[in-house]
């Protein structure tokens, strides 16, 4: 027996009352990047420092340290398409790229913003809690067996087993509880719904 489809997409849910008055617009939560922040600061202190110190101590007429003569020399001799060369600046663009990247994305992917009816106040969703609630009222429905949610900004996609009922029937009880539980959520913006529903397949 073929297996049954029946799939569509729900128009984001109606815009919640608009919030009051002197109450900022939702932004994405942004990582705090602990981690890669320490290990360049760390970079750099050391470096900065050592170089420092190697200057003081030549501005005291002391000599240079050996690894700032190498350096300097390496650096005189060698030329600019040597392999050394050219893997340290690759290095160097990477690393910088990172940093960049790191610091111009948001991080936490995972945490949907919230509705800011109340100034001074800031909530996040996490993902997989929405997606448990949105599936917790998808599983009340009569004839709906399993129910899979991924939960992102922009769609949430719900892909459904029915083992008893019309999938029409199924499908629109789907549109209507979910569409209601996506705008309970209070998020700040409203994904839209892909609801898809099928036949358990018979073996």
């Amino acid at each position: 027996m073929p297996e049954l489809h029946l799939s569509g997409t729900v128009p984001a849910p109606p815009a919640p009352p608009a919030a009051p008055d002197g109450a900022p617009r939702a932004r994405r939560f942004r990582s705090a990047r602990r981690v890669p922040a320490v290990l360049a600061a760390v970079v750099v202190l050391g470096a900065a420092g050592a170089l420092l110190y190697d200057v003081a101590a030549v501005r005291a007429s002391r000599p240079a340290t050996a690894w700032r003569r190498r350096l300097a020399r390496e650096l005189a001799e060698r030329p600019l398409d040597d392999a050394w060369i050219v893997a340290g600046a690759a290095v160097a663009v990477v690393l910088g790229g990172w940093l960049l990247v790191l610091a111009v994305t948001p991080g936490l992917r995972g945490v949907l913003p919230m509705r800011r009816d109340t100034p001074g106040l800031r909530a996040g969703l996490d993902r997989r809690a929405a997606a448990l609630v949105l599936r917790d009222r998808a599983l009340r429905i009569p004839g709906v067996q399993s129910v899979r949610v991924d939960v992102g900004r922009r769609l949430i996609r719900v892909r459904a087993q029915s083992h008893f009922r019309d999938l029409d029937d199924v499908r629109s009880d789907l549109d209507d509880v979910l569409a209601d539980g996506v705008r309970e959520l209070g998020l700040a913006r409203h994904p839209v719904l892909s609801v898809r529903v099928h036949r358990p397949v018979k073996r």
